[in-house]
């Protein structure tokens, strides 16, 4: 007999945990049906008759309609179900109970500190690099050409890496996404995971350094320096001396033992599969509730992937203006979809299909799991920075590349990134990759950094969380992760109008 997994009581679809071929008998804590079908891996089997019409329920939650009639034991997926999202919503705030306070003790033995680097303004970092940060890709060149040559001289080995921020914008954009190429190469310039920033302007363009200092706002000038390549003779060597100097400050600062409090951690995913849902994001959410009452930071992002689930996600905001901060976030971003002639809808890639995700409901009630049960105490734009401790919603797409780096933007000091098919992307800052199946984990061994496949043979994912909450801590300490390790460091700004 296969054990189906059924996520809530009141589902009326199952997952199946391996191939079922037809005529198998299933079986879920509470009944048993025999595959009328053949199931797939990670694919949904009806539990009970469900007609034309009816909602299908996963996570407790409607996850579609059925177009037909689908008999008990037979396959539930894209050929007989529709999605229940249309356009924008009217929302009423029902706030749901605090299930978590903002800082309590912390369960079990787990650390209350770790070891990073304090900076200024009572700011932390888990990393002591050095950024070179163009203000336009037409000098991406000499930005990276100047990080490798600074990784070749030893006097630079006692730093954690000189590192590009390539990019692809910064000049011939108009309006909102060239304050928004701005606003994200401005909250890079203050991470604190940066030691010291060498800011290089080609002198010509939009983003311009003068015009770049105003959204900067105030710096420090022994961390921060500036270069326009087309007043300087020689390039390269200004910038090798620039960054020389630098080095001199960034090398003042040493690891000390800080408050687990001042972490901020990104959570976000990439390449789901079903198994999503049911193992890799409950175990970021139990960290991340367990975060949250030590009084750090999480923050979820990805806002299409709320869509069909925000109304559970939005009723755990602390107060009715969070609650409509949220609201104007998610309708912003469909009326986003629908003044493209997009429907909100569409979202689930082919690999999420053909990993047994059918709907964007499907989908993204899964994906808010790695927002844990804690209360929503923000919800900041996109290029907005974390204000509060707590969960924190930031507004930015689905997109692997510009959802990190906006995570990344945001002040947070590393990510989570679950996948279930896999993903090599790594962002600016640690990105700890967390897969959802054993199998992932095995063949993907310099990929993945955990493993919540475990929680599929019955390991809880709160018990499972505290030795994810023990590899955060060693991460946050400077124990690099795989994608730091390949030397994986991408970032995408969010795009949206004309560009010259």
């Amino acid at each position: 007999m296969v054990r189906l997994i059924q996520i809530d009581g009141t589902d009326n679809v199952a997952v199946a945990p391996f191939d079922i071929e037809k005529g198998v008998l299933c079986a879920t804590r509470k009944s048993k049906v025999t595959a009328a079908t053949r199931i797939r891996k990670g694919h949904k089997v009806a539990l009970e008759r469900i007609a034309a019409g009816e909602s299908i329920i996963k996570y407790g939650w409607p996850i579609g309609t059925a177009t037909e009639l689908i008999e008990e034991g037979s396959a539930v997926h894209i050929h007989n179900v529709r999605t229940n999202l249309s356009g924008t919503l009217e929302y009423n705030y029902e706030p749901s109970p605090p299930i978590l306070p903002l800082s309590t003790t912390l369960s079990g033995a787990l650390p209350s500190t770790f070891t990073g680097y304090a900076r200024a303004n009572d700011q932390v970092g888990v990393r002591n690099e050095i950024w070179i940060i163009p203000t336009t890709g037409c000098v991406n060149g000499l930005a990276e050409r100047l990080a490798r040559h600074a990784a070749g001289k030893p006097e630079y080995r006692d730093i954690d890496g000189v590192f590009a921020l390539s990019h692809s914008f910064g000049c011939n954009q108009l309006g909102d996404d060239h304050l928004r190429t701005q606003q994200v190469l401005a909250d890079l310039v203050h991470h604190p995971n940066a030691g010291a920033v060498l800011v290089i302007s080609l002198g010509c363009e939009t983003n311009n350094i003068e015009n770049f200092k105003s959204i900067i706002g105030d710096w420090n000038q022994k961390r921060v320096e500036f270069m326009v390549c087309q007043d300087e003779d020689d390039e390269f060597l200004t910038g090798t001396k620039k960054l020389s100097k630098l080095l001199g400050y960034a090398s003042g600062f040493k690891r000390a033992a800080l408050p687990i409090n001042a972490l901020r951690v990104g959570l976000t995913c990439g390449g789901s599969d079903a198994f999503s849902g049911i193992t890799a994001n409950p175990l970021v959410g139990a960290f991340a509730d367990e975060l949250v009452r030590a009084g750090g930071s999480t923050v979820l992002t990805e806002v299409p992937e709320m869509f069909g689930a925000e109304v559970e996600l939005l009723n755990r905001s602390i107060d009715g203006s969070v609650f409509e901060k949220g609201v104007e976030m998610i309708n912003s971003f469909k009326q986003y979809f629908l003044d493209r002639g997009h429907p909100v809808h569409e979202n689930p890639a082919p690999g999420n299909i053909e990993g047994g995700i059918t709907t964007l409901e499907e989908k993204s009630l899964g994906c808010t799991k790695k927002g844990g049960s804690s209360p929503v105490v923000d919800v900041i734009p996109y290029a907005g920075r974390i204000q509060k401790p707590g969960l924190t919603l930031l507004s930015a797409p689905g997109n692997d590349l510009v959802c990190t780096t906006a995570l990344a933007a945001a002040g947070c000091h590393m990510l989570l990134f679950t996948t279930g098919r896999g993903n090599p992307l790594g962002s600016i800052v640690p990105t700890l990759k967390i897969s959802t199946t054993r199998q992932l984990a095995e063949k993907k061994k310099t990929w993945i950094d955990f493993d919540a496949g475990p929680i599929l043979d019955g390991a809880a994912a709160a018990d499972l969380s505290q030795d994810l909450y023990l590899l955060v801590a060693e991460i946050a300490s400077g124990k690099r992760t795989n994608n730091e390790m390949n030397e994986y460091r991408d970032m995408a700004i969010f795009k949206d109008g004309v560009t010259v």
